[in-house]
């Protein structure tokens, strides 16, 4: 079976940077179940093997397990973990980095009639599926040319295009092939969301950024809430929140500093934002992730 397959392939070639010798492909490993922590899910596929994942995404909770798959299509703030793994049964998981121009040439070169219809509304940014045994095959073939690197610059292209042409005939297709399409809603949205995150500590008017993304206000604001499951002011407040933590785990005495780095005028708004965000105020939280990323000296100094 492809997914037995898929989860020997990953165990042994699975790194502590999440990097493979092939571009755009990650792997992902956890020997225990991690608590929720605040990250980024840029433009992904990303494949289950073994265990279990969940994810809140504004006010929506998704979970995927062994052999589902995610895509995200745009930048999106999100809380994930791994819920289930273990030393004997560790969580494996194979990443794949999606890219626009890479999407709209298989589009430009497939027939029309082959495709799903485009979406008639905005879709989610996020979305979860079961993966159908074409797709594993595909990962797995993907994955076997890290016991042949010599054949990577010639074959892992075409892979990679095979499992863009299976996302886009399965069950996410409309989802996909608007990711594909620079005309778009989703790639307005993409547009406004890349935006938002360059310029995340200035304020904005979401009418300054609709203008931007090429839509009317009232549209801007349903199809980016579509895409996010936030408001754009939501969303630039979790970016900022997870730079601010990202911040004070480096410099956990500077809560004022950081405040302001990351765009608050107010540094009371700021930790009571940060509490609600994280379960903690600022100093308490930086305190910790600071002793966790601190480097350990044994008693010999070394």
């Amino acid at each position: 079976m492809p997914l037995d397959e898929l989860r020997v392939l990953l165990a042994r070639h699975a790194r502590p940077d999440l990097g493979t010798g092939i571009p755009d492909v990650r792997i992902f490993r956890a020997d225990r179940p991690n608590p929720p922590t605040p990250t980024t899910y840029g433009r992904v596929l990303a494949l289950v093997a073994q265990g279990t994942k969940r994810f809140a995404l504004g006010d929506r909770v998704y979970e995927y397990q062994a052999g589902d798959y995610l895509v995200a299509s745009v930048d999106l703030p999100v809380t994930a973990h791994f819920a289930r793994a273990s030393a004997e049964e560790p969580a494996l998981g194979f990443g794949l980095t999606l890219h626009p121009a890479a999407v709209a040439e298989v589009l430009l070169q497939a027939d029309p009639g082959d495709l799903p219809e485009p979406a008639a509304d905005t879709p989610a940014g996020l979305v979860v599926s079961r993966a159908p045994v074409e797709l594993l095959d595909a990962a797995v073939r993907l994955l076997r040319l890290l016991d042949q690197p010599r054949d990577i610059p010639m074959i892992a292209p075409l892979i990679k295009r095979e499992i863009i042409w299976r996302l886009l005939t399965g069950e996410q297709g409309a989802v996909l092939r608007q990711f594909g399409l620079p005309d778009s809603s989703l790639s307005h949205v993409a547009r406004a969301v890349q935006w938002i995150r360059d310029n995340f500590a200035q304020p904005f008017r979401v009418e300054d950024v609709a203008q931007q993304a090429g839509m009317s206000v009232s549209a801007f604001h349903r199809n980016f809430q579509a895409a996010t499951s936030m408001s754009p002011i939501q969303y630039q407040k979790q970016i900022r929140l997870q730079r601010a933590r990202l911040l004070l785990a480096a410099s956990p005495g500077d809560i004022a500093g950081v405040s302001r780095r990351v765009g608050y005028e107010s540094p009371a708004q700021f930790s009571r934002e940060y509490r609600r965000q994280f379960g903690g105020p600022p100093r308490q939280d930086a305190a910790r992730l600071h002793a966790r990323t601190a480097p350990r000296v044994t008693s010999d100094g070394s």
